[in-house]
C-alpha cells in the first residue's frame, strides 16, 4: 500500500510517498480502506517540530475491511471515522474501536472528516465557556477546520453576536457566508466591542489581544496547540479567565456528552444547518501541497487527502 511519511523535521517538502506492507488489525483493532484523511495544524506542526520523526496520524474515514481479536459492534463493510495514532497518511490505516464511529448512510468520507473531529473539539470549548443565552462570542481561527463549525455552531447555541477573527480580510466572504455578525483581522487596532467568551484556535502571540478582547467577567475558552503565556494582572483588572479545553479529557471523563454531541453534529448536517466547508480535497500525493496550505493559513476549511 502507499503512505506518506518523513524521515527529517521541515517543512512540506520533507514529505515523500512510499509503498509498505499493509498493516494488521490487533486486539480491539479496525483495518480501515481510507478513502479521506484530515489535514490538521497539529500534525503540520509535528512535521517540523517533533524531536524525532512520529507517524502521520490524525482524521480518517473509511471501510472497515478486517477487525481485530475482541472486536464487538463493528464488522467488515462498515463505514467509519476516527482518530489515527499509528499512520494515517495511507491507504490503510488502523482505528482503535474506542476512537472510532459509524457514518451514515447519506454522509461521504470527506463529510466525516470535515465534521466529526473539528466539530467535538469546538462543541467542547463550547460548552467549557460554561455560555449563557444572548453572550457574544469571538472566535479566532475563524477559517480553520475547527474555527468554521465554532462560528456555526455559537450561532445555533444561541450567541447573540459572533465575531470572526482571522489572519487575512480575504476570508471575510468566506465567515459573513458561515453566520458571522463581524469579521476581524488580527492587526486590526480593534475587535470591536468586547465580547463575552473568545474560542482561541491560535494561541501564542495572538493570546493578548484575545484577553483584552473580552468584556468584564469574559472567559476564553484554549483550545490550540500554540501555547502562550497571559499577564495575571489582565485577568485581574477584568475579572477575566482562562480556560483550557482538552478533547482527550472529555472523552475519558465524559463519554457520554462526546457521543451525544457527535449525534447532534451529524444530525444538525443532514438538516443543513451546519455546514463542514471544505477548502481543497488532494490526491495522497499531494501531502505536501495539503500541509503548505494549513501552514501559509490560506484555507478557508478543511483541508482533506483522497488515497
Amino acid at each position: 500500500m502507499r503512505r506518506v511519511r518523513y524521515e527529517v523535521n521541515g517543512g512540506p517538502e520533507v514529505l515523500f510517498l512510499e509503498e509498505v506492507a499493509a498493516p494488521v488489525a490487533g486486539p480491539g483493532e479496525l483495518l480501515v480502506r481510507v478513502e479521506a484523511i484530515g489535514v490538521s495544524l497539529p500534525a503540520v506542526k509535528r512535521v517540523r517540530e517533533a524531536a524525532e520523526p512520529l507517524p502521520l496520524g490524525g482524521e480518517v474515514a473509511g471501510t472497515v475491511e478486517a477487525v481485530g481479536e475482541g472486536v464487538t459492534g463493528f464488522a467488515a463493510g462498515d463505514r467509519v471515522t476516527g482518530i489515527c495514532f499509528t499512520h494515517g497518511y495511507a491507504e490503510l490505516a488502523v482505528l482503535h474501536t474506542s476512537m472510532a464511529s459509524v457514518v451514515p448512510d447519506g454522509a461521504t468520507a470527506v463529510d466525516a472528516v470535515a465534521l466529526v473531529r473539528g466539530g467535538l473539539v469546538a462543541r467542547g470549548a463550547w460548552e467549557a465557556a460554561r455560555p449563557v443565552a444572548g453572550e457574544s462570542v469571538l472566535v479566532t481561527g475563524a477559517a480553520s477546520g475547527v474555527g468554521q463549525l465554532a462560528v456555526q455552531l455559537a450561532r445555533l447555541n444561541g450567541a447573540s453576536r459572533v465575531v470572526a477573527a482571522a489572519g487575512s480580510a480575504a476570508k471575510a466572504e468566506f465567515l459573513y457566508g458561515l453566520g458571522a455578525d463581524e469579521v476581524v483581522v488580527y492587526e486590526d487596532s480593534s475587535w470591536g466591542e468586547p465580547v463575552d467568551i473568545v474560542l482561541d484556535a491560535v494561541g501564542g502571540a495572538l493570546l493578548t489581544p484575545a484577553v483584552a478582547a473580552l468584556a468584564p467577567g469574559g472567559r476564553l475558552v484554549a483550545y490550540s496547540s500554540g501555547g502562550g503565556t497571559v499577564a495575571a494582572y489582565d485577568l485581574l483588572v477584568g475579572a477575566k479567565s482562562v480556560i483550557g479545553f482538552q478533547m482527550a479529557h472529555l472523552v475519558r471523563t465524559r463519554p457520554a456528552a462526546y457521543a451525544a454531541w457527535r449525534d447532534e453534529l451529524w444530525r444538525l448536517h443532514a438538516e443543513g444547518r451546519l455546514r463542514a466547508a471544505v477548502h481543497a480535497a488532494l490526491p495522497l500525493e499531494s501531502a505536501a501541497e495539503a500541509h503548505g496550505l494549513i501552514e501559509s493559513r490560506a484555507n478557508q476549511g478543511r483541508v482533506v487527502l483522497i488515497p
